[in-house]
């Protein structure tokens, strides 16, 4: 009767941003100096949930996480951070959210922004909305190495040529979706080579074939000092698992591959 009780409570309450039941979620891997901030700066009056996936972390993240009042959704192992917010994304549709905001586990990202990847979803406007960091004229990049700076350049234009689609930014993992695109299967999304960096750009790129409303927004991303750490993705490989989607939608070889 009481489990009964919290369930009519919980389905009951209002949500906390325009209508909206809103879930925020970062993929974590060992990110124990990072991911308190992520979860502390998460605006607890815009989202109602902030939902860590722990890709396997052998450090203290989920604990820290939790301890900042995050839920955690433990993976058990290391698989990648795609299949991190994968596991995000059924969550959010067990729970009935009707927006998930996915953002960066290393603190790049400015979680107080998330009502600017919100807007265009409540005002029916979009149902996948693009941060984009080169839209902020006043953005500063912190300590972006330079071959980010080449990279994250030219990333959008080969992105913009397979989309047929200009965009300012697709390495950018800082975007908000209306949960009920992610029940559409011609996705694709259930594939074991987008457990890496490859779902984000592919999900985009699939989002926009399929003529759901997209749009961009001005968002900040700062790179710490690099004595902090910058990124877990490594050269050579995780380069290719982000040109990887292109290069599969404009040969159509995603739908053959596994």
């Amino acid at each position: 009767m009481a489990m009964l009780a919290s369930a009519k409570a919980e389905k009951g309450r209002e949500s906390l941003y325009r209508g909206l039941k809103i879930i925020a979620t970062a993929p974590v891997f060992n990110e124990e100096q990072k991911i308190g901030e992520v979860v502390r700066r998460a605006p607890r009056d815009v989202v109602d949930e902030v939902l860590i996936v722990d890709d396997g972390s052998t450090d203290n993240s989920a604990a820290i996480a939790a301890g900042r009042g995050a839920t955690v959704l433990p993976l058990g192992r290391t698989i990648g951070v795609g299949a991190a917010i994968r596991a995000a994304f059924d969550y959010a549709l067990t729970k009935g959210y009707d927006v998930i905001v996915v953002m960066a586990g290393n603190n790049k990202d400015a979680p107080e922004e998330i009502p600017l990847l919100l807007d265009p979803i409540a005002d029916d406007r979009a149902d996948f909305v693009q941060g984009s960091r080169f839209l902020n004229p006043a953005a500063g990049f912190g300590d972006m190495p330079l071959y980010r700076k080449l990279a994250t350049r030219a990333h959008p234009l080969l992105f913009s040529m397979v989309a047929r689609r200009r965009v300012t930014e697709s390495t950018n993992g800082f975007r908000s979706i209306r949960t009920s695109v992610l029940r559409d299967p011609r996705l694709g999304l259930r594939k074991n080579w987008l457990d890496g960096y490859d779902l984000e750009p592919f999900l985009y790129l699939r989002v926009i074939q399929l003529g759901y409303r997209t749009t961009e927004v001005p968002v900040t991303k700062i790179y710490p000092p690099r004595q902090f750490g910058q990124t877990k993705m490594k050269p050579i490989t995780g380069w290719w698992q982000m040109l990887r989607p292109m290069a599969y939608v404009a040969t159509g070889r995603w739908r053959r591959a596994r």
